[in-house]
C-alpha cells in the first residue's frame, strides 16, 4: 500500500542563492523530490553540488530560499523536533557524558524527567553503547562518538533523520561497521532517513533510491531505484552493476571528489561555522 505523499517529505521547486561580495551564486536550482514515509534516500554528488545545503533547508537551519518543503504536510519554517540531523563531525559537547549529550536533545521535549532518562537509556542501547553511558567524548573512539550523535538525532523520534556524510571522517573498517549499524537501526525504527554522501558504494548499500546531483548550480541529475534485497552484499553482481552504472555518471572514481579535489572552492565550504547556526533541537 502506498502512503499519502502528505505523510512523507515533499520538496517542491526549491532554489537557493547566496550573495558573496556582491555576486549572486546559485547553489540549488529547481529541486523537486518526494520521499515516502520510512524510505531511505541517498543523495549522491561531488562537493559543491549543494547536497549539504539541501539538508540544512530540510532541517530548518536555513530558511532563506524559494520553493516549498513539507514534512507530514506541514511547511518547514524553522527547526523542529520532527527533524533530526547528524553531521560528519559528531559535534558532541565535550563537557557532557554520552548520556548527557543525548539528554541535551530532549531539553524542549514534552516529557517528564523519568521519560527522558528512559528515552536516553533506550537509545544508548539502540546504538550499541550500553556500558559507555558515563564516558566523555574524549574517552570514545570516533565511531562510538558518531553512534552517540546518531542516538542524539533519533531520541526525539523525528519523522525524518538527516545524515550529512556522518561516516566521512572514519576509517574504512569503522565506516563499514557503522553503515551496517545504521541499516539495522533504520530497519528497526523505520524512520525516514536522508543520507548525503560522495561515496557511491555507501549510497547504493544503504539507499532505497539514490538521488544523483550535478553541480553549479546543484540540481537533480537522476533518481535511481536500487531494488536490491537487504541485507545487501557489496560483492553481489547486481550491486556491482548498479554501482558501475552510477559511477559512469560521475567519472572513473567510486569515491567522488571532496572539498577542493576539483581545484575549485566548495560552495558548501562557504557556510558559516556551526556556532552561527541555530540548534536543530
Amino acid at each position: 500500500m502506498t502512503l499519502a505523499t502528505s505523510e512523507g517529505l515533499d520538496i517542491r521547486h526549491v532554489r537557493k542563492r547566496y550573495v558573496q561580495r556582491g555576486t549572486a551564486l546559485d547553489v540549488l536550482d529547481d529541486i523537486t523530490l518526494r520521499v515516502r514515509p520510512g524510505e531511505f534516500i541517498s543523495v549522491l554528488g561531488a562537493s559543491g553540488c549543494g547536497k549539504s545545503t539541501l539538508l540544512r533547508l530540510i532541517a530548518g537551519l536555513d530558511t532563506d530560499y524559494s520553493g516549498d518543503i513539507f514534512v507530514a504536510g506541514e511547511r518547514v519554517r524553522d527547526t523542529s523536533l520532527q527533524r533530526g540531523i547528524v553531521f560528519q563531525d559528531h559535534r558532541l559537547f565535550p563537557w557532557l557524558t554520552a548520556s548527557q549529550n543525548i539528554l541535551a536533545a530532549l531539553r524542549n521535549a514534552p516529557l517528564t524527567a523519568k521519560q527522558k532518562r528512559d528515552a536516553v537509556a533506550e537509545h544508548i542501547a539502540l546504538v550499541g553503547l550500553a556500558g559507555f553511558e558515563n564516558a566523555y567524548p574524549n574517552q570514545l573512539s570516533g565511531g562510538m562518538a558518531q553512534r552517540v550523535a546518531i542516538a542524539r538525532g533519533l531520541v526525539n523520534r523525528p519523522r525524518v533523520l538527516l545524515l550529512d556524510e556522518p561516516f566521512g571522517a572514519l576509517d574504512a573498517l569503522t565506516r563499514g561497521r557503522l553503515q551496517n549499524e545504521l541499516q539495522r537501526i533504520w530497519e528497526q525504527e523505520r524512520i525516514t532517513m536522508i543520507l548525503v554522501t560522495h561515496d557511491v558504494d555507501e549510497a547504493v548499500y544503504l539507499g532505497d533510491r539514490v538521488v544523483t546531483m550535478a553541480p553549479r548550480p546543484g540540481r537533480i541529475k537522476r533518481i535511481v531505484d536500487v531494488g536490491l534485497p537487504r541485507p545487501r552484499k557489496r560483492g553481489d553482481a547486481r550491486f556491482l552493476r548498479l554501482r558501475d552504472e552510477i559511477v559512469a555518471d560521475f567519472g572513473e572514481s567510486g569515491d567522488l571528489p571532496s572539498d577542493g579535489d576539483d581545484g575549485s572552492p566548495s560552495v558548501e565550504a562557504a557556510h558559516p561555522p556551526i556556532t552561527e547556526w541555530r540548534l536543530a533541537w
